[in-house]
């Protein structure tokens, strides 16, 4: 069910002599600029507050008494409104002129600016040697826009010039803060919006200066290096040193980020055929100008990244070898046809576009015959997959990432959120800065911590008996929404005697979490309503990922949270097109749109769409097929975006397996450690260079739009999969546009059946939309459940595959960077995310760094069962004792190398993160 808004409410008031009808609620500048109409701002900007520091934005409103600041004054009905005035324009050269009096200002007044050269060529030599970057071809200076709009033709004031240094502490912009007005964007951006507090203002008076507590770095000072201090500055003060004398862009095309999962929307600036920029769209959902800083500053240099593969190769003798497409086309299709049926599997991406996953199932089943067809969220959210289905009906987040910053209870487990997905963790801000409470379950202390009303920090692998042990107090005391459980839920007797099993005594036990902070922790949830739960790899990564996952909608159900707005369960995809992937049926259990593929009905339905006659035969999942490899059953593997070698559990053994296989083909941006290992290497284009959907997180399926050619002689993958298909003589791949994929798309799949490129141009739209009326389902499950009512799981208590023992005395857990990007394969590429986070590190509590006699900065090896790696050791209290934690981006120092490939029995996903090892010192 679909949760409608009410219809819009508006006003009607009169600006400089036009009607104007804004909604209720917005301000008069809001209403100015809804109607074309400019009034000049400074410390003013979308992302922020209002709060009329500069003055510049001061208006004539008929009936009231001086010069109100439109950007705080509310617009009202039947308000006479001017904004253009001979006194306004008056009193805001005087304003400028005292800020123009600490500003290079030469240039801005300058009466040849329209004679300028393009960008930093100044015709009177003034831009270059102020050092200011925004002259007036650039475009970039909201301050000159400002002073050509009030008339500012000189300045009588002295000018003081600062002669500050310009600092260059970020890998990716400078500060010149001899060109810093004062405005305070980028100080309340950081603070307000990001929760940074990186930079402030420091000193007071006429001596104020924007810049870090006692002049730390900005690395020191806290920053994550997102750029929104950059987008906010309106001058040169703050410049993306990458664009400094760029000028304008050519042109800017919309598209979503190729990073995590929250489908962030980015303006790309492009010039000369090149990406010089990626900046977060103001008006994009669900980003709302935000970004982190991959999206940020790490696009560019990958994109056009001289490493880019950009011809087909072809292995011959050992080496790989130049060939034409023609060629490497040919012999793919022509060794394919050599494997069909069950001798054949298809890895493919979660970074690629839903068009693509699509055809590359369709070209599993359609083609080769099989249904063995995975990709990566077999590594992270299969579990989710498994007991959401199950538990509601769907197997996907239920509220809107927006909703989240309107929670009145924060409950993130086994989510490190402001690494792994920052921009959801500014909703969770936004939530606590207006009173919410916050609740976070990790073993390991993230940033998260330091504003949780509650930590509970509890053992790799005992998520279940803390989860279920905040249930039994819920229950225990009176805490339960019996009503809705009553109304809409059902096995709920067996569930509630399971609980018995889990008195706290025992959760102290196996969690280590002090059973008053459980205590706590439950009654928050209970109590503050709506309360919403985040969680991500940190509960699927195990072998009881699926009983985890059953425990988190055990308790959202409990407690009457879930189908109601800013509540829910709410898992965070890793990967850009994650849950696009899952819906697009790149799994060997069902087709588009999660259709059994052992149901007769829907057999037939997706033949008759496809011309052929489709095997019933069950499809290996990932791991499976890594293991029919081995025992020589699965002779060859096509790879599209994809690099086992260092993402799947015991990463050494996956290695050895693909050099079993007869053939290998690799689709892929770069020569990855996976593709070096092909036979035949195809070079895929970009998310840069092509058309496309991808669908994030919260269901909200959007668009990807082509910006620049494909680099070299790259091809889009679903082109690519279409040529193959068509060399081997298959049918129903004569797509000429990813739309057209996208129509049989919508045929097949109910959820998407409301979807067209035409409605995706203004903003994205949430699945299930089953016809082309329908708004989109923001929040699941209002009202009822999708499979009818939700249904407890009766749960026990399960051991990790592995302990800790005399031989290997340490629990490794791993986890993801806020600089780095899944096996590294993109971010590794970006100079200043290297420079940010230059190499993998093994962290380690203090008490068994001296044990071990071991200080921090030392290289130490790190064992398993399965292999070693050598790395440098970061001591830090972060860690529980016989903890040691790890990120798995650095190929140098590969944490999949250790741990435990064993799986969950339902989902098969390896369990990750739990395994056992031992530190010695190099």
């Amino acid at each position: 069910m679909s949760i409608t808004t009410e219809e819009v409410k508006t006003i009607t008031l009169t600006i400089n002599g036009q009607r104007v009808s804004p909604k209720i609620g917005v301000t008069v500048l809001e209403a100015a600029q809804g109607a074309g109409i400019y009034i000049p701002t400074l410390c003013h900007h979308p992302s922020l507050p209002p709060y009329g520091g500069c003055r510049m934005c001061i208006v004539e409103i008929e009936g009231m008494r001086g010069f109100p600041t439109a950007c705080t004054t509310p617009a009202e009905d039947k308000m006479v409104i001017k904004t253009d005035t001979s006194q306004l324009q008056e009193l805001r050269r005087n304003i400028l002129e005292l800020i123009l009096t600490e500003h290079p200002h030469t240039c801005l007044i300058c009466d040849r600016k329209e004679q300028c050269k393009p960008y930093h060529i100044c015709i009177q030599k003034v831009a270059v040697t102020t050092g200011c970057i925004m002259c007036p071809k650039n475009g970039r200076c909201e301050l000159q826009k400002v002073v050509d709009y009030v008339g500012l033709k000189e300045v009588s004031l002295p000018y003081t010039y600062r002669e500050l240094p310009i600092l260059r502490d970020s890998p990716f912009f400078d500060r010149d803060y001899n060109l810093c007005i004062l405005c305070g964007r980028c100080v309340r951006v950081c603070q307000e919006v990001r929760g940074a507090g990186a930079i402030a203002f420091t000193y007071r008076g006429s001596k104020a200066l924007v810049g870090t507590a006692f002049d730390y770095t900005l690395q020191d000072a806290g920053c994550q290096f997102c750029g929104a201090c950059v987008d906010t500055c309106p001058t040169g003060a703050l410049v993306e040193r990458s664009i400094k004398w760029e000028g304008k862009p050519e042109y800017i095309v919309t598209t979503t980020c190729p990073y995590c999962g929250v489908g962030c929307q980015l303006n790309l600036e492009v010039k000369k055929g090149r990406i010089i920029s990626s900046v977060p769209a103001l008006d994009g959902i669900p980003n709302r100008g935000q970004a982190c800083v991959k999206g940020r500053f790490g696009i560019t240099e990958f994109v056009h990244h001289p490493q880019r593969l950009t011809t087909p190769l072809i292995k011959q003798d050992g080496r790989f070898v130049e060939a034409s497409w023609g060629e490497a086309l040919n012999l793919v299709a022509e060794k394919l046809q050599r494997y069909k049926g069950e001798q054949f599997a298809l890895i493919s991406s979660a970074k690629i576009t839903n068009e693509e996953n699509y055809l590359a199932q369709k070209f599993t089943r359609a083609v080769m015959g099989t249904n063995n067809v995975d990709h990566c969220a077999r590594l992270c959210h299969a579990p989710s997959i498994a007991a959401l289905e199950q538990a509601f009906g769907s197997a996907a987040m239920t509220n809107p990432i927006t909703e989240i910053g309107d929670t009145a209870c924060a409950f993130v487990i086994g989510s490190n959120t402001t690494s792994g997905h920052p921009v959801i963790a500014l909703e969770v801000k936004r939530a606590i800065s207006k009173g919410a409470r916050l609740i976070v379950a990790n073993p390991r202390e993230i940033k998260m911590c330091q504003w949780a009303d509650v930590w509970l920090q509890h053992l790799p692998g005992s998520d279940v008996a803390l989860l279920m042990g905040m249930m039994r107090v819920i229950m225990d005391e009176g805490l339960a929404d019996l009503a809705f459980i009553e109304g809409h839920c059902e096995n709920f007797d067996a569930f509630r005697e399971s609980l018995k099993d889990f008195d706290l005594d025992f959760v102290e036990k196996v969690t280590s979490v002090h059973k008053a902070n459980i205590e706590k922790a439950a009654r928050l949830y209970a109590t503050q309503k709506p309360a919403t739960i985040i969680y991500a790899a940190g509960i699927t990564q195990h072998v009881h990922g699926t009983d985890n996952v059953f425990a988190i909608a055990n308790l959202a159900m409990l407690t009457g949270n879930i189908g109601k707005p800013s509540s829910g369960v709410n898992p965070l995809g890793g990967q850009n097109n994650l849950q696009g992937a899952c819906d697009m049926g790149v799994l060997p259990n069902v087709y588009t749109g999660y259709q059994d593929f052992d149901n007769l009905d829907v057999q037939k339905k997706f033949e008759a769409a496809w011309g052929t006659k489709l095997s019933s035969v069950p499809g290996l999942t990932l791991p499976e097929m890594l293991d029919a490899v081995y025992k020589g059953d699965i002779k060859s593997i096509y790879l599209i975006g994809e690099n086992p070698v260092l993402s799947e559990a015991d990463a050494s053994h996956v290695e050895e397996i693909l050099k079993k296989l007869e053939f290998l083909v690799a689709q892929d941006i770069f020569l990855s450690e996976s593709a070096q290992l092909a036979h035949v290497v195809l070079p895929a284009a970009s998310f840069t260079e092509k058309d496309g959907t991808f669908t994030n997180t919260e269901r909200r399926v959007q668009r990807i739009r082509k910006a620049i050619e494909p680099i070299g002689n790259s091809k889009p993958d679903w082109w690519i999969i279409c040529e193959i298909a068509k060399r081997m003589g298959a049918s129903g791949f004569d797509f000429g546009h990813p739309s057209e994929i996208m129509q049989e798309i919508t045929r097949l799949d109910p959820h998407y059946s409301g979807i067209t490129y035409q409605r995706l141009e203004k903003v994205g739209l949430q699945w299930p939309c089953p016809d082309e009326e329908n708004p989109g389902t923001p929040v699941l499950h209002a009202g009822t459940f999708v499979r009818g009512k939700g249904r407890f799981t009766p749960l026990g208590y399960k051991l990790p595959a592995e302990l800790p023992d005399k031989d290997y005395p340490l629990i490794l857990t791993t986890g993801r960077s806020l600089y780095h990007y899944h096996t590294g394969t993109i971010t590794r590429k970006v100079l200043g995310l290297n420079a940010l986070e230059p190499e993998g590190v093994v962290e380690i509590n203090p008490a068994d760094a001296r044990q071990l006699n071991i200080d921090d900065g030392d290289l130490v090896k790190v064992i398993s069962r399965r292999g070693q790696v050598t790395t440098r050791a970061k001591v830090t209290n972060a860690c529980l004792p016989a903890v040691v934690y790890m990120n798995f981006h650095f190929a140098e120092s590969s944490a999949n190398i250790l741990t435990n490939p064993a799986l969950d029995p339902v989902s098969k996903i390896p369990g990750f993160k739990v395994c056992a090892v031992r530190i010695e010192k190099e």
